[in-house]
C-alpha cells in the first residue's frame, strides 16, 4: 500500500484506501475498521499525495510533513488531535518549525495528527511522494 493510494473524503471522518472504480464514484476501504464503501462522484476525494501545508516558504506536501512528524515521534503515534490547540501548535511547530502561522489553522493541524496516527496504526512507515516516472 502506498501513500498515492489513501484517500481522504470531504464530510467523512478518517482516511480511506482506494481500491476500484465503479459506475457512481470510487469504492474505498477504511482505514480504520477495513469496511468497504462507495464514495460518490460528487464527493470531494483527495489523494494525500495532492495535499500540501502552508509554509513561510514554498508549500510543503503532507508526506514532507509525516516524514518530519515520523522522525520526530521516532515511528510512534503523535500527540492526539484532542489535546488543546496550544498543545497542538507547540507540537506541529517542533515537526515542522516553519509552517506559516497565519494560515495554518488549528483544524488542519488536528486533521494532519489525526491522519498521520491513522496511517501510523495502519503500519505506514514510509511517506513517499510517487516519482515523476509514474
Amino acid at each position: 500500500m502506498e501513500l498515492k493510494e489513501i484517500l481522504a473524503i470531504s464530510g467523512q471522518p478518517g482516511l480511506y484506501k482506494y481500491v476500484a472504480q465503479s459506475a457512481r464514484g470510487v469504492i474505498v476501504e477504511s482505514l480504520a475498521d477495513g469496511k468497504r464503501m462507495n464514495a460518490a462522484a460528487s464527493a470531494k476525494v483527495s489523494a494525500l499525495t495532492e495535499i500540501s501545508m502552508f509554509t513561510e516558504g514554498d508549500d510543503i506536501p503532507l508526506a514532507e510533513v509525516f516524514t518530519k512528524i515520523y522522525a520526530q515521534t521516532g515511528g510512534k503515534e503523535a500527540i492526539s488531535p484532542k489535546e488543546t490547540p496550544e498543545k497542538l501548535k507547540a507540537a506541529f511547530a517542533e515537526a515542522l518549525p516553519e509552517y506559516d502561522r497565519e494560515r495554518v489553522h488549528v483544524s488542519d493541524i488536528k486533521k494532519c495528527f489525526a491522519w498521520y496516527n491513522a496511517l501510523v496504526r495502519a503500519g505506514f512507515t514510509e511517506f513517499n511522494l510517487p516519482s515523476e516516472e509514474e
